[in-house]
């Protein structure tokens, strides 16, 4: 999946000056401190790779983080040898040489290999060569990686139909055979993805009673009673004043964007942001700035210079600024500054745009996302974007902010205006899930936090177990998106084979995704899987690290034998 970079009033006028009363909705009693994040969940517990928790407090605190993170890489990744930063440069190298020496031969001794990059009766190729060389060079050679069929429900564990290839993964042929794996691939995050269960029953009876869907845009005959009802749901979820649902996950960013900032703004965004950001950015018309991940001093620094410059040639003021993040980056498995960004906010007066696309029913006590997770009032954020298609096991997404904010997007986003709205099934699985998350589910009162704490409790177990292993992981503790660094383009589709033959089911990722040197393999943890599913891919990944030579931190397991010793 790509991860990647990048005039009319906001809402009203009485919106656009930046809100003076922000630091005092805490105080005010109108939002209520909640515990800190999950890993106060998990009890201290002696397990095969180290432990992973630590003992619940006997009293609630609100959690202390730091105003500002590290700016410097992660230990891990300074850590790299020298030896493999070489070797994978030279491979890319090598990988492109051969490229253009293939290109070049080819289309003398096989020219009918490259119609579809040459001049045709007049027309020029819709893809350039150049342009296309990373697919049919490098993508080509591992395309059996990526798009495997499966036969079944995305859950703990999913049945992968089996295909064979025998043109170089050209075109591939059905044997009519199903392989269970377990599953490290699908960002399931709560378990919700189910076809039977509590919420597929509510589904069930929401399709009989409501039909299928309204073939219709909600702001004509779309906007029906159930998906008014689940709107609400999610501003309670959320704890704003409103929500507004879209269809579809990725037009929640790319069609929102252009209705909430135009020509003469100003969007200085994360350069590891989503590609729907990027595309929403870009439609919007207005100035885009990009600042280094994570690191609120470059931010800072991108800010006073837009701000006492102005626009460009004009040197006018800005009309708005907004500064878009992510909360939980899903190629990093890293949080964003979140108390350092409010900080900012409140000194710069400008507009905070966080997508939870993967935070949300991830992170937090309650599953409330980023906001649970650091203790922040979520009305001091105001844009909170998220989407229904990990930890609610549906699709589609959701803006949430202030009433005044809702309205405006009603009538102005393009989502609103021109997608379809959310069938019912889609908007009963929403409701649902949603509903037992917040404990409002009588008869599964107590389910929904139970999986918040199962996920919790296998994100940092799985995580301690890779570290201890040796590996190189990125992340901060208790995502549940763990990354593992495999750096040479050629142990990608080495490393899932190898997976696919244990029966485990990855996925691996390049770049454009990453940067050129930063392949990984990207673990989605799940609260479907148990202690036995973790414990066994923990194994078998230890064995594909041995032979690919991927334990990079072998000292921390030498120390750790001679503390047993």
């Amino acid at each position: 999946m790509g991860k990647g970079q990048r005039s009319q009033p906001m809402y009203s006028n009485e919106i656009i000056e930046a809100p003076q009363d922000a630091g005092k909705l805490a105080s005010s009693g109108v939002f209520q401190t909640v515990p800190a994040s999950s890993s106060s969940l998990l009890g201290h517990n002696d397990i095969e790779y180290g432990s992973v928790a630590v003992s619940a407090p006997a009293e609630t605190k609100v959690q202390t983080a730091p105003k500002e993170l590290p700016h410097e890489k992660p230990h891990e990744v300074q850590d790299i040898p020298f030896f493999t930063l070489m070797t994978t440069y030279m491979s890319f190298l090598l990988l492109v040489v051969l490229a253009h020496f293939e290109d070049f031969f080819g289309k003398i001794f096989m020219p009918k290999q490259y119609v579809q990059v040459r001049v045709q009766n007049g027309y020029a190729p819709m893809v350039s060569d150049f342009e296309s060389m990373w697919s049919r060079h490098v993508y080509a050679r591992m395309r059996d990686c990526f798009n495997r069929p499966i036969g079944g429900v995305a859950g703990g564990h999913v049945e992968l139909i089996d295909r064979v290839t025998h043109d170089y993964n050209k075109s591939f042929q059905f044997t009519g055979k199903l392989q269970n794996v377990l599953n490290l691939a699908s960002y399931n995050y709560l378990g919700f993805a189910q076809s039977e269960g509590p919420c597929a029953d509510k589904v069930e009876e929401a399709m009989r009673e409501h039909g299928i869907a309204h073939a219709s845009s909600r702001i004509e005959t779309g906007c029906s009673k159930l998906l008014v009802e689940t709107e609400e749901m999610v501003a309670r979820f959320m704890g704003t004043e409103a929500a507004i649902i879209v269809s579809m996950g990725y037009a929640t960013n790319s069609l929102t964007m252009p209705s909430l900032v135009s020509k003469g703004c100003l969007i200085i965004s994360d350069e590891l942001n989503h590609s729907s950001l990027i595309a929403g950015s870009r439609l919007s018309g207005a100035v885009i700035r990009v600042f280094r991940h994570n690191d609120t001093r470059d931010l800072e620094k991108q800010l006073r210079r837009s701000i006492s410059q102005g626009q460009p040639r004009t040197h006018r003021p800005w009309k708005k600024i907004m500064v878009v993040v992510e909360g939980l980056y899903s190629m990093e498995g890293e949080f964003c500054n979140l108390h350092k960004l409010i900080e900012m906010r409140n000194k710069y007066k400008f507009y905070l745009f966080v997508d939870e696309a993967h935070s949300i029913g991830a992170l937090g006590k309650r599953g409330r996302g980023i906001c649970d997770h650091f203790n922040v009032d979520p009305r001091e954020i105001d844009i909170l974007m998220g989407t229904f298609t990990k930890s609610f096991g549906a699709a589609g997404g959701y803006i949430a902010g202030s009433k005044a904010l809702i309205d405006h997007l009603r009538v102005n986003s393009y989502a609103a205006v021109y997608s379809e709205a959310m069938s019912v099934p889609v908007l009963a699985q929403v409701s649902s899930s949603m509903r037992m998350i917040m404990g409002e589910d009588r008869e599964h009162a107590l389910e929904g936090q139970q999986r918040l704490d199962q996920l919790a409790l296998n994100s940092k177990y799985f995580a301690k177990g890779l570290r201890k292993l040796g590996f190189m992981i990125l992340g901060d503790p208790g995502s549940p998106i763990v990354p593992l660094l495999l750096f040479n383009p050629a142990k990608m589709p080495a490393f899932s084979r190898e997976c696919l033959k244990r029966n485990i089911a990855v996925v691996v990722v390049s770049y454009p995704a990453t940067p050129i040197i930063a392949g990984r393999v990207r673990f989605c943890i799940s609260a479907s899987h148990t202690r036995e599913d973790l414990d066994y891919a923990l194994e078998q990944v230890s064995e594909i690290g041995d032979m690919l030579m991927l334990k990079f931190h072998k000292d921390v397991i030498n120390q750790d034998t001679k503390k047993l010793k």
